[in-house]
């Protein structure tokens, strides 16, 4: 209860922690909130605008929400394409509306989304992508990938790094110094340039789950050497404590006191350091899949989304591609707060803010 009362009584951090509440829920409810699916492509509507919604009719009444579809034209004085609103008829937002079908968190067979427009009506609240795929619908699936790569790599290099750097400090000597000689050589190694190169040798064949799973434990194998090595620090002052000495005295095993004795004594480093690493490496996966080498498309993830931005006349037109980049660095910015949150908590040797 102390810990959720520093918390709340943080201003910065509660606001962070709604936030990554908020993107959580949405992306686990993603099927039902998005009003067309993963793959549902309009190719028609290429580069369409963001639906205008009204709530005055045009006798200036408060009217329910309704908007306009889209015609597309070309416009041979600009040369360019335009989208103008088809003003005969008006579809109204209702809530609950008949889609397409999914399952609802994976489960339950279900058609209905929390919003929609009437049949034939379209309704793309961040416009479309070059072919006609709905931003806001995408967003909420990318977001599945771009925030849940960081915890699942984690799973992976927390437990190697407790237990290569319990290991090391508990022995010292020179398995110590070999291992950690070892580790120091992973460290050296350019990350950001390993996970080019090992992304662009994946078979051009494989799935994107495949994909997925391969970029995490790539992710994974570049991240526990430093974790490790401060875990052995760690470790190298504990293991002479009294509990250890008595343990030992018991006929305890080295392995009972290393997993059982001496690494829980670190879990206030670890809780920390798990979430301030959660946004290096939404950082890394949407830096590759905007490299192309990450996530594929016609799958989503924040960082393929965001590649199509890089055009210039994109930025300049088409603003809405830009959404991506806001959600990163919004992620990012409230796991570094919530990061510091618990850090000053949690380590006596911080300054209380």
């Amino acid at each position: 209860m102390e810990f959720i009362n520093k918390i709340y009584k943080d201003k910065f951090a509660f606001t962070a922690f709604l936030v990554l509440l908020f993107l959580y829920l949405i992306i686990l409810f993603a099927d039902f909130i998005s009003p067309y699916s993963n793959h549902y492509s309009n190719r028609n509507m290429s580069y369409a605008p963001p639906s205008k919604i009204y709530t005055i009719n045009e006798n200036g009444k408060i009217s329910r929400p309704y908007t306009y579809n889209y015609i597309r034209e070309y416009e041979p004085n600009l040369m360019q394409t335009i989208y103008k609103q088809d003003r005969s008829v008006k579809y109204y937002i209702k809530p609950f509306v008949k889609g397409e079908k999914y399952k609802f968190l994976g489960i339950i067979p279900c058609d209905r989304h929390l919003f929609g427009v009437s049949d034939g009506g379209m309704l793309y609240l961040l416009g479309t992508d070059i072919n006609g795929r709905d931003v806001f619908s995408r967003l909420l699936f990318g977001g599945r990938i771009s925030m849940t790569i960081g915890f699942l790599s984690l799973f992976i290099v927390f437990p190697i790094g407790l237990l290569y750097g319990g290991i090391s400090g508990y022995f010292g000597g020179i398995l110590d110094n070999v291992m950690m000689r070892f580790a120091e050589a992973v460290m050296a190694i350019p990350s950001f340039y390993l996970l080019i190169i090992l992304a662009a040798i994946l078979p051009s064949g494989m799935t994107s789950v495949q994909r997925f799973c391969l970029i995490i434990v790539i992710l994974a194998l570049i991240g526990w050497a430093g974790f490790a090595r401060v875990i052995r620090g760690m470790v190298l002052s504990i293991k002479n404590e009294e509990f250890v000495q008595a343990a030992k005295t018991m006929g305890a095993s080295n392995l009972r006191i290393i997993t059982k004795h001496i690494l829980p004594q670190t879990t206030s480093y670890v809780i920390i350091a798990l979430t301030l690493s959660v946004p290096s490496y939404i950082l890394a996966e949407s830096g590759l899949s905007f490299l192309g080498l990450g996530i594929q498309q016609p799958d989503a993830s924040w960082g393929n989304m965001l590649k199509e931005a890089q055009e210039f006349t994109n930025i300049l037109y088409r603003p809405w591609l830009l959404t991506p980049g806001g959600l990163i660095f919004i992620a990012v910015l409230s796991f570094n707060i919530l990061g510091d949150a618990i850090r000053d908590f949690l380590d006596p040797k911080s300054k209380i803010r």
